[in-house]
């Protein structure tokens, strides 16, 4: 299953406001720039994520986007599952109305798709936006650290 890129922008969005947590309201303009991802799409996509209950919007000169709920309680899987649906390796391993498949019931392949997709929901529902905002500055210091060294 490859994560949409749609979903990629929602991530990447949030993590913009994690990263910002506590200081206010970010303008959908600045996290699109910082994030490079292209402003129209992201205001669609911060709508979506406020009607999922995942940001909440500030109108007014301070006005803008912040997470509805701490970045520790907000998990890598809840946004995929939101944006793009379950979490499947597979697109025939995804139960969807109407989908048939003439190996329906006997498919040799079906434990390892559950596998696969047991493994991919543990490593995406382990990881919060504040584990990411962690990980960014760590690799941002290790960075700077790097400049430095002569």
């Amino acid at each position: 299953m490859a994560v949409t890129q749609k979903c990629q922008y929602a991530l990447r969005a949030l993590l913009e406001l994690a990263l910002r947590e506590g200081t206010g309201a970010a303008p959908a303009g600045e996290i699109a720039d910082r994030q490079a991802i292209p402003k129209r799409f992201l205001e669609v996509i911060l709508n979506q994520l406020r009607q999922g209950g995942f940001v909440a919007s500030q109108r007014g000169k301070e006005g803008g986007f912040y997470l509805a709920r701490p970045a520790s309680e907000v998990t890598v899987g809840a946004v995929i599952r939101f944006m793009d649906g379950p979490i499947s390796p597979v697109d025939c391993h995804r139960e969807r109305p109407g989908h048939d498949c003439p190996l329906q019931g006997g498919c040799v392949f079906r434990g390892l798709w559950d596998e696969a997709r047991d493994a991919l929901e543990r490593v995406y529902d382990t990881r919060s936006l504040a584990d990411l905002v962690a990980e960014d500055r760590r690799i941002r210091q290790a960075a700077k650290t790097a400049d430095y060294v002569i």
